[in-house]
């Protein structure tokens, strides 16, 4: 819906939704509530967009500068047009020494993503390097829409990749399974139960 010429992001079920997380933190700590809202924002149009970003603000009583600050910070937050699915491939040290530069060529090359992009053509894949995803005794580790994939190959990575260009959710090393990116999104918000995995 336009109001004024401006994309609301945040109206009908969505903006119930958005004060659900706001009532969580007490009437002085509404700012809590940018994380959860920044996710809710990525589970609606696949990334923070800047409507997305003044809107916040405007619920929390805040700069949009002080919510870009937030979303800036952390890289799950997509702030460009994002595929259906994100792939995150670890570089840092321990994934880098036991081949991660190979995986992130061939999540690359399997998803159709240019070297100099992140997205493919069809929409469907976002790939981006990651600087650490926190699993180095499990190295080289991979993220499909935030679920940890362990000691991954450049011929997994391939599989992973196929896996959903065919529509099957491949099942991660631990943690719940998500359709997608946006779902993924809507999770962390905390406005699903996480699948049992």
């Amino acid at each position: 819906m336009q109001e004024g010429g401006v994309k609301k992001v945040f109206e009908a079920g969505a903006l119930d939704d958005a004060r659900a997380i706001m009532a969580r933190y007490p009437a002085s700590r509404e700012r809590s509530a940018i994380m959860p809202l920044l996710y809710l924002a990525q589970s609606i149009d696949g990334m923070v967009s800047q409507d997305a970003l003044r809107e916040i603000g405007e619920l929390l009583g805040i700069t949009t500068a002080e919510v870009e600050a937030v979303a800036t910070f952390y890289s799950m937050y997509r702030l460009r047009p994002t595929g259906e699915h994100v792939v995150n491939v670890c570089t840092n040290l321990a994934c880098k020494l036991r081949g991660a530069n190979a995986v992130y060529e061939a999540a690359h090359e399997a998803a159709g993503v240019t070297h100099g992009m992140e997205r493919s053509d069809d929409g469907l894949f976002t790939v981006h390097e990651e600087e650490c995803l926190g699993v180095c005794d499990h190295a080289p580790a991979v993220q499909v829409d935030f679920c940890n994939h362990d000691e991954v190959t450049p011929e997994r990575m391939r599989e992973l990749i196929a896996s959903l260009r065919g529509g099957a959710v491949p099942a991660p090393a631990r943690g719940p399974v998500f359709a997608n990116f946006r779902a993924a999104s809507r999770a962390l918000a905390g406005l699903e139960e996480m699948p049992v995995s």
